[in-house]
């Protein structure tokens, strides 16, 4: 790899890292809460945590019907029953609220990667146009037509493409020619 190579490849790390880095100084105090709430919620030792607490819970009931006092919660545990439904309540707003933010950012990249595609057809449409303009020129290659050639010359339109995809219903998008054949 060469310099050139190594500088770019830097550049787009760099480029990436910024795009992440720009996305979470931008978060406010309740969003970086409620995913900091959603990772630890998400990690297996919360599971065990709250099946800890129930069985706890229940334990704790046994225990004081057979010390005499009487359950503070007897079964069939309506508070234990309400506590679960508010922590499964929170959670999942909280994974939500989360998953918004991931669901823009999936988004975002992929506006980018489908602008990044366009940008390489058109590079490579020009490429193909610069060969067969420089094969054209070069009186020891034989001049001949390549149909193939002169139809990837052309740029994609972008409209075009979207309508076919549109119009393209299940049942006729697996008769639409593979993009790797040709």
């Amino acid at each position: 790899m060469n310099t050139d190579e190594t500088d770019q490849i830097g550049q787009n790390i760099a480029a990436v890292h910024a795009f992440y880095a720009r996305q979470t100084s931008e978060l406010g105090r309740s969003q970086r809460l409620a995913e900091t709430l959603a990772n630890a919620v998400g990690h297996p030792a919360c599971l065990l945590l709250i099946l800890l607490l129930v069985a706890l819970w229940v334990l704790g009931n046994l225990v004081c019907v057979k010390l005499g006092w009487g359950a503070f919660d007897p079964a069939p545990y309506f508070w234990l029953q309400g506590l679960v439904s508010l922590n499964a309540l929170l959670i999942t707003t909280v994974v939500l609220i989360k998953q918004n933010r991931v669901s823009r950012l999936a988004e975002q990249r992929a506006h980018l990667d489908l602008k990044v595609t366009l940008l390489i057809e058109q590079k490579t449409a020009k490429m193909i146009d610069l060969l067969e303009e420089l094969r054209r020129d070069i009186p020891s290659v034989p001049n001949r037509h390549d149909a193939s050639a002169a139809a990837l010359q052309q740029a994609m339109d972008p409209d075009r493409v979207l309508a076919a995809l549109t119009e393209a219903t299940p049942a006729s998008a697996s008769q639409l020619p593979d993009p790797g054949s040709g």
